[in-house]
């Protein structure tokens, strides 16, 4: 899967929106994109994928994921209206119940 930012009309601009949200919410931009994230709260597997909407448990109703960032100790999900435009990102913590899927055109992949 190729790296995109849903509605960004070519690569120009996903890479400016991506560096926006990641600068909004402090997170580091590397090379390496998360494409997919995995993991366990409370008991349940959930999942989210750049361009989906967020398991309904979010309560975002048909907001998608625009981007996943790898943080020092957890992963942000953002949204439009989580991390995105306003409001605060979803954190995921990173253990072994946490795993993230990169897009494939990544440099380091």
């Amino acid at each position: 899967m190729k790296f995109f930012v849903p509605a960004a009309k070519d690569d120009v601009k996903a890479e400016q929106v991506y560096g926006a949200i990641a600068k909004s919410i402090q997170a580091p931009i590397t090379e390496k994109r998360i494409w997919k994230l995995r993991w366990r709260d409370n008991g349940t597997d959930l999942e989210c994928e750049i361009g989906k909407p967020l398991p309904s448990s979010y309560q975002t109703g048909k907001e998608l994921v625009l981007a996943i960032f790898d943080c020092e100790n957890s992963y942000r999900i953002c949204t439009l209206t989580r991390g995105g435009v306003k409001g605060k990102p979803i954190l995921v913590e990173k253990n072994s119940q946490s795993s993230a899927i990169y897009f494939s055109d990544n440099v380091n992949n």
